[in-house]
């Protein structure tokens, strides 16, 4: 690249599924999240899959599906069980917020 190349900075939305089209982009981030927490949970205690299965009684095999980020057979509340039996806390917090008057409820949630 040259001083000469031409870029054009865009500004994201904070939630790169929403960047990029997905059609639930709010349901994927969180699915992200809680993969992402259960991955750190996983190698801060240096568990493998195998012993993360005797651990919280879900297959091995979901641990591995979790690493490589293959979540479409997830839900949110799976992987909220996954993480609470690997012994974090998960807490759950609503908030109210109104919505301007342009923006439609996320698909998820219609």
């Amino acid at each position: 690249m040259t001083d000469d190349d031409d870029f054009d900075m865009i500004r994201g939305s904070g939630n790169v599924f929403r960047d990029l089209g997905h059609p639930n982009p709010e349901l994927e981030q969180l699915r992200s999240i809680l993969a992402t927490r259960i991955i750190n949970a996983l190698d801060s205690r240096k568990l493998s899959v195998r012993q993360a299965h005797e651990l919280t009684g879900f297959a091995a095999a979901d641990f591995s599906r979790v690493r490589r980020a293959n979540l479409g057979r997830f839900s949110v509340d799976r992987l909220m069980t996954m993480l609470a039996r690997l012994g974090d806390e998960v807490e759950v917090t609503v908030k109210d917020r109104p919505r301007a008057p342009q923006e439609p409820a996320p698909a998820a949630f219609r």
